[in-house]
This record gives C-alpha cells, sequence and structure tokens, in this order.
C-alpha cells in the first residue's frame, strides 16, 4: 500500500501543489504568500470534508495501513523501563504477541498486545500478527502473574484474527482462546483494553474482555473481516466494501450499539501523522480509566466486569407469547 490511500488523493495533490509554491517563492524570491494562503484555505477545507465524512471502507483501509502505529510503537511511547517477556512455558514463543511488564507514569503495568511487521522479513517472523496457540497462552500467563501482582493490564488489539493453520488447531487454536475469556473475565486486576487497528473475530476477543474497551477512530472490530462476510453472504470477496458497510465494524457504529466504553480521536488523516500525539490521547485515556479502575475493590471489578458484558446485546422475550398460545 502507498503512503496514501486512494480516497486522500486530491488531498495528497493538493499539498503537493502548496510544497511546489513555497519551493517556487524561496527559490525564485518571488511572494506567492496570498496563492498559497488560498490554497491552505482550500486544504483545510478539503481535510475537513474528506476526513470528516470517512465511509466505512475508508476506516478499513487505514485500519490495515502500512504504516499505522503498532503496539511496540505505542509501548515505547507510553510505557517507561519495558521488559518484555516471552514464552508460554508450554510450547514455545510467538512473536505475533508481544507482552512484558513497565511503568505508567510511574506505576507497573503488564502491557499485552498483538505485533505485525512493518515489513516482508519482519511479519514472517510476527505471522502477520496473527497469534498461535502459545501467543494466547503467553499473554494468559502473563495476565496471571500481573494478577498475582496485583498489577493492572493493558491490552493492545490489532489482528485479522487467529492464525487458522493446520499446526496451530493442532495445538489447541480454539482452546487456547476460549481459556483467555474465561480466565479475563474473573482477573482481579483492572484491564484495559485498546483497539488501535484491526481486531479480527476471537483472535481479537481473546485479548478484549476488560472492564474497559476503547477503539481508535479508525480502527475496526469484528466478528469476521470484511472479505470473509462478503465471501459468505454474496460468495465474492470483491464485496467487502458492501460488507464493511452492513456489518457495523467502525469504532463509530460499535460505539452507537454500545460495545464501546468510547472512541479515541485520531490525527487527521490517520495514526501514522503523528505517532506521538496519538500516543498522547492515548495516555490521556489510560490515565483517567487506571486511576478510576484502581480504586475499585476486586471483587467489584470482576462483577461490573461480567454485568458489562451481560449488558451488551438486545433480545426479545417471548416466553408470554408462547404461553398464551
Amino acid at each position: 500500500m502507498a503512503d496514501h490511500l486512494p480516497f486522500e488523493k486530491p488531498v495528497i495533490e493538493l499539498r503537493e501543489k502548496i510544497k511546489e509554491l513555497r519551493s517556487f517563492t524561496e527559490d525564485k524570491d518571488i511572494d506567492l504568500s496570498g496563492e498559497i494562503e488560498k490554497l491552505e484555505s482550500r486544504l483545510a477545507q478539503l481535510e475537513e470534508d474528506i476526513y470528516g465524512n470517512m465511509k466505512p471502507w475508508d476506516r478499513v483501509q487505514l485500519a490495515r495501513h502500512t504504516e499505522r502505529p503498532t503496539t511496540q510503537d505505542y509501548i515505547q511511547l507510553l510505557i517507561t523501563d519495558f521488559l518484555e517477556l516471552h514464552g508460554d512455558r508450554l510450547y514455545g514463543d510467538d512473536a505475533a504477541i508481544i507482552g512484558g511488564i513497565g511503568f505508567f507514569e510511574g506505576n507497573p503495568v503488564t502491557v499485552i498486545g498483538h505485533q505485525r511487521g512493518r515489513d516482508t522479513k519482519e511479519n514472517l517472523r510476527r505471522n502477520f500478527g496473527m497469534p498461535h496457540p502459545e501467543g494466547y497462552r503467553k499473554a494468559l500467563r502473563l495476565m496471571k502473574q500481573a494478577d498475582k501482582f496485583k498489577r493492572p493490564i493493558v491490552c493492545f488489539i490489532d489482528t485479522k484474527g487467529a492464525y487458522p493453520g493446520k499446526a496451530a488447531e493442532e495445538r489447541g487454536q480454539s482452546e487456547a482462546i476460549a481459556r483467555n475469556l474465561i480466565e479475563m473475565a474473573g482477573l482481579r486486576v483492572p484491564v484495559l483494553c485498546i483497539v488501535i487497528g484491526e481486531g479480527g473475530s476471537g483472535g481479537a476477543l481473546a485479548l478484549g474482555i476488560g472492564d474497559r474497551l476503547y477503539m481508535l477512530e479508525n480502527s475496526t472490530y469484528s466478528v469476521i473481516s470484511p472479505e470473509g462476510a462478503a465471501a459468505l453472504l454474496w460468495k465474492d470477496s470483491g464485496e467487502a466494501q458492501r460488507a464493511a458497510e452492513t456489518m457495523k465494524i467502525t469504532a463509530p457504529d460499535l460505539e452507537k450499539l454500545g460495545i464501546l466504553d468510547g472512541v479515541i480521536p485520531e490525527v487527521r488523516g490517520g495514526a501514522h501523522r503523528d505517532v506521538q500525539q496519538q500516543a498522547d490521547a492515548i495516555r490521556e485515556v489510560l490515565r483517567r480509566e487506571l486511576k478510576e479502575l484502581s480504586s475499585k475493590d476486586p471483587e467489584v471489578l470482576v462483577s461490573e466486569r461480567a454485568e458489562k458484558f451481560n449488558q451488551i446485546g438486545s433480545y426479545a422475550d417471548v416466553t408470554d407469547a408462547n404461553t398464551e398460545e
């Protein structure tokens, strides 16, 4: 994927035009400030029109952008003295999930997240951010360690989904995910989950059972990818854009549905445009939520976490109607 996406083309072209005029002004010593000012005003309006009215498929593309900040990027900017821990103590170490301990503003925390690569070589090493069972078991080991030492847990979610290969299934992929779901539900320490890119299927949910769930503005969270849904519903993966609009997988949609506790605004044009600024926005959420959650009794945390997930969704009770019949 190029540095910019197709829907961004008008913005990129106007930025280049402004850059050319500025360069021409410096080289030729000609005052074009009036023309530049007009173009900058038009650029501001164009950015508002494009980035302020993005369609679901536009957000999907931004969530998948190759330059989008990863878990490792946010750890470097938010966590001090981070010590990465490896292995599940059962099979091996999975580079698709990274985790360890460090300090957030002076307070000890455990941080766990999906990790994809920047280039082909790193993506192969990290299996394109799609964990094997040992990755989820490593995450669970670190969560239990955090529970034992009373450290809050921060989870960064960014995966297309758990790896669906034969070896992963043989080593108990579904059991590993299910085990994480049930164990996370009972953790007696604060658990804060943030979707920073793609949140795909059970592979994302295995790190998503927390007291709070936030999403970056241009991230996605769904039971299946738009391409997968399109292939199932219309027998054509090319209908992915249509599926993205139908599935309600973007942060604004999920907030309306009551799935999220909040949406973290992104830098205009996507988190990759200014990683430091984006990290600062996440910092504010971490600071506020960890302070509130850390003040709660462990029993209250577990109870409220269960109630949170019990309240998701809606249904109709047809018992009375059946009785009348």
